[in-house]
């Protein structure tokens, strides 16, 4: 009797079951996370934003005097230039403008990450210093998108999904 004849319906199976797999496990990447997150906003802008007011740049990288920063979107217009951080991030949402941790809760689990608003204000900074623009020039915001809700009150700036291009 022939292994490979009775074995062929298993070999059949894995060359669809392999590949969804792999894809599966890669979409659960904290790294694919951040770039599908990006991408939503860039495609929100592309489509929001008048491209003859509103220019914009994505995935910026500066010098600073500690290293690299890397901001995600940063949009210049008549308005000002706006640095936006983008979070896809899903659960609820706690934190306060001065606190240095925020929190993310999914069910009972809870995970802290940095505040946003202070890692977008290094983004500012180090914009501000290259371009020798006024801090009143700048504005930051901070776009949530993945489903997360926010459990204590955000400043004006902290957004969700499309909320971020009406507040540009």
């Amino acid at each position: 009797m022939n292994v490979f004849v009775m074995l062929q319906p298993l070999f059949d199976m894995l060359k669809w079951l392999l590949p969804l797999l792999v894809l599966v496990i890669i979409i659960k990447t904290p790294w694919f996370k951040g770039w599908f997150g990006e991408l939503l906003v860039r495609t929100f802008a592309h489509y929001r934003l008048d491209g003859q007011v509103y220019r914009r740049l994505h995935n910026v990288t500066l010098d600073t005097p500690d290293g690299a920063t890397q901001i995600d979107h940063v949009f210049l217009s008549p308005f000002g230039i706006f640095v936006l951080e983008t979070k896809n991030m899903r659960g609820w949402i706690f934190g306060g403008e001065r606190q240095a941790q925020w929190t993310q809760q999914i069910f009972r689990h809870r995970f802290r990450f940095q505040n946003p608003l202070r890692q977008n204000y290094k983004h500012l900074k180090a914009l501000e210093a290259l371009l020798s623009v006024p801090p009143e020039h700048i504005h930051s915001v901070i776009a949530f998108v993945g489903g997360s809700s926010f459990k204590t009150v955000m400043p004006d700036n902290v957004t969700q999904g499309v909320s971020c291009i009406r507040y540009i």
